[in-house]
């Protein structure tokens, strides 16, 4: 009898034990952070490391869509009147991204490499050819007018030949013209006065089968915050276009790669040499993808905003004090002087008037907004949209009649959508790894549950060895008769 109560007790001391011990290791939360100090060390650029193979070469297909504006109404435009125009695409192309010339440097804490991009035409995912003609802004023209505006005896020669040539303010080319080049006219037979001057003219040229420069990152090995981290670019850790030490900043990833353990409050900084700028995103919402738990981080309007509502930005305009609207970037000094404005599709976030300067803009957050979807343990993108739009600054130029009465708007050109979703190969790894980190993660749940269990069984225990033994015994004689 008394080895029977032993056992009762000895259920109820251990249900309590049990008990403080969930609580405790729930409290002080052991198992998560056990879960992301094991990946804070495994997510290093290192070799033979999951996490360096995937930045090396991503298994992920990547796209890249193009969608232009096709001008429709040109007479009317040199006449003053609003541009109309209508978007054509997608024109798909398949990315290839590897990282190449890798090297490691500082006993491991940084790797230098270049980050060449190779471009196929995917036709079956395209709205046609890339024989498909464009209309819009003759970019070469107006670039040469804008330089030569000022000087009276260039503008009149360039001027002359450009009706010699019956080149005007706005041209028809093919898509893969425009994206990859073309030889033009003009910049030719200025090449005969400059004769380093390049004569082809794409938005894209000499970016396929190419890199934007030498990277240097930080591996993450000293700091798991700094994995993938831009040490510097092109041997530079700043820039020079812009007209403040802030904005020439460059600050967090390329963008292909974040560093692990990812919290809702953080901002995530990223550099883009296409933008010629470090920008940053935030926190907006929860998202699932192939069973993928994730934080969907995107740059708020603030990014891009007006000096007047963010004067962190008036490093941007140039010349200093020289300041478009919220929305846009003038990024010409790192464009050989080309008055190419940047912004996001069809002027989203952008101040209304240029959505309203020209016909044909429909800006909608699903369509047009940048996005990132991150597994925020691993920083594992699972899901990413790079949404861009090439503008160019169009304005009457008194010394060049080719302008017209053309009214100065900034006209769209063409918008990229850079595209990618993880892999199905990928994603189950991913899931395994989410599905450990349940497991070790809900282990403090897993003891309360059995202190409960143990603490139910110790109950009833007691209630069965408290029943008064004259109740059995008065059933005895009923039985007998």
């Amino acid at each position: 009898m008394k080895g029977k109560s032993c056992c009762i007790y000895t259920t109820g001391v251990l249900s309590i034990l049990i008990l403080i011990l969930g609580i405790s290791l729930e409290l002080s939360k052991v198992f998560p952070h056990i879960i992301q100090s094991v990946v804070k060390q495994e997510v290093v650029l290192k070799n033979g490391t999951d996490a360096f193979e995937a930045w090396e070469d991503p298994p992920a297909p990547i796209y890249m869509q193009f969608y232009f504006f096709n001008l429709t109404n040109p007479l009317e435009v040199m006449d003053g009147e609003r541009p109309a125009v209508v978007e054509i695409g997608p024109y798909t192309y398949r990315e290839y991204r590897p990282m190449e010339e890798v090297d490691f440097q500082d006993n491991g804490t940084k790797v230098a490499a270049v980050n060449t991009k190779t471009y196929i035409f995917q036709r079956d995912m395209s709205r046609g050819p890339e024989s498909d003609l464009i209309r819009t802004v003759n970019i070469p023209a107006i670039t040469v007018m804008e330089q030569f505006k000022d000087n009276f005896i260039m503008a009149n020669l360039i001027s002359s030949y450009m009706k010699s040539e019956k080149e005007g303010l706005f041209t028809t080319r093919t898509v893969g013209e425009l994206l990859w080049g073309y030889e033009d006219p003009l910049l030719k037979a200025l090449k005969l006065l400059k004769p380093d001057l390049d004569d082809v003219f794409g938005l894209f040229y000499k970016t396929n089968a190419s890199n934007d420069g030498e990277y240097v990152f930080f591996t993450g090995q000293q700091d798991y915050k700094d994995f993938a981290r831009v040490d510097t670019w092109k041997g530079e850790s700043t820039l020079n276009w812009w007209t403040s030490d802030e904005c020439n900043m460059i600050n967090g990833t390329n963008g292909g790669s974040f560093h692990p353990v990812i919290t809702k409050n953080e901002s995530l900084y990223m550099f883009s040499s296409d933008l010629c700028r470090s920008l940053y995103a935030l926190y907006e919402e929860d998202v699932i993808v192939k069973g993928i738990p994730g934080y969907r981080f995107s740059p708020p309007s603030e990014v891009f905003a007006n000096h007047t509502v963010n004067p962190a930005n008036a490093g941007f305009c140039v010349p200093a004090g020289n300041c478009l609207g919220s929305g846009v970037l003038n990024v010409s000094p790192c464009k050989q002087g080309a008055p190419i404005v940047m912004s996001t599709p069809h002027f989203y976030q952008a101040d209304e008037k240029y959505v309203q300067d020209v016909f044909g803009m429909k800006p909608q957050k699903e369509q047009h907004q940048t996005a990132i979807d991150i597994n925020p343990l691993t920083g594992v993108i699972i899901q990413a949209a790079k949404r861009l739009q090439v503008n160019v600054y169009v304005e009457e130029i008194s010394s060049f009649s080719q302008t017209g009465n053309v009214r100065t708007v900034i006209l769209p050109v063409v918008y990229l959508n850079e595209s990618v979703v993880i892999d199905d190969a990928s994603a189950a790894k991913l899931r395994k790894i989410i599905v450990t980190q349940n497991v070790v993660v809900n282990i403090p749940f897993m003891l309360l549950g059995i202190a409960i269990i143990m603490g139910g069984i110790f109950m009833f225990l007691m209630c069965r060895q408290n029943v008064p033994e004259s109740t059995t015994a008065e059933r005895q004689p009923l039985l007998s008769s």
